[in-house]
């Protein structure tokens, strides 16, 4: 299905909590004089207008980056892209991890970034544009069969579909088994929604059974709206590297300020 555009849940409460978490490991991965890989196989438009009707209409950036924004130290790597994408883009931009990342990686780094919609890809490869990235339309699934293992072999790879279908939950624990046979030095994240039925659970099940070393990460909030069914958020982290357990805990305090 092609009918979803993230610019309707743009800086909401979850993009909070994945993008926090996806910057503090690229961060980590820059800290060594070694080239990675990033790859994405959903990867959106890459950059977000708040201001724009869609984002308005929702209100859920007001109840997420809008409020938050300023509890992430100046420093932090989720900051540092946030404030770099609104000094080029104006006040109310927003990164998406295309851009997080593009911000927040060298020159020596490799990007590849599958997205299928062909409204979001066009604004993705214009978003894109200044950046040495590869954008492709496709599949994102196929597409990272397709270019697993990457070349360089260390990396990350981010994987957040849009949940429309039960076939995102149902095929996920095998392909991310799967690419993580293929890449078994890349660290590869999922994140999926919370909802208030918890379709999600049966998926990480079948993941914690299929890679049991796995950083598993999830964070609750109220609703951003009356009527609105997600209410949390969470990460499933295969080859989390070193220090991520600490900085989850970090946002559990940051998260449990949202419940009182």
């Amino acid at each position: 299905m092609l009918s979803y555009q993230h610019l309707y849940h743009a800086g909401n409460l979850a993009d909070v909590h994945k993008h926090a978490l996806l910057a503090w490991m690229l961060d980590y991965l820059t800290r060594k004089d070694k080239p990675l890989s990033y790859l994405e196989s959903h990867a959106g438009r890459g950059l977000y207008d708040l201001a724009a009707p869609e984002a308005v209409k929702t209100g859920e950036a007001a109840q997420g980056v809008e409020r938050l924004a300023r509890a992430f130290a100046p420093d932090h790597p989720y900051r540092r892209a946030l404030d770099t994408t609104r000094a080029r883009h104006g006040r109310r931009a927003y990164p998406g991890s295309p851009l997080i990342a593009a911000t927040l990686l060298r020159a020596t780094d490799t990007i590849h970034l599958a997205e299928r919609h062909p409204r979001e890809h066009a604004a993705l490869a214009e978003a894109m544009l200044p950046y040495p990235a590869r954008v492709h339309h496709a599949d994102g699934f196929s597409r990272i069969r397709e270019l697993t293992p990457p070349t360089p072999r260390r990396g990350l790879l981010l994987i957040d579909p849009s949940y429309e279908t039960t076939a995102d939950y149902d095929g996920m624990a095998r392909f991310v088994a799967q690419i993580a046979r293929k890449w078994n030095v890349g660290i590869l994240a999922l994140w999926y929604p919370i909802l208030e039925t918890p379709r999600h659970l049966g998926m990480v099940t079948a993941l914690a059974a299929a890679c049991p070393e796995a950083l598993r990460h999830e964070v609750r909030f109220p609703p951003a709206r009356e009527g609105h069914r997600m209410v949390g958020s969470g990460l499933f982290v295969v080859n989390p590297p070193w220090g991520l357990a600490e900085e989850t805990t970090r946002l559990d305090v940051l998260f449990g300020t949202l419940a009182r």
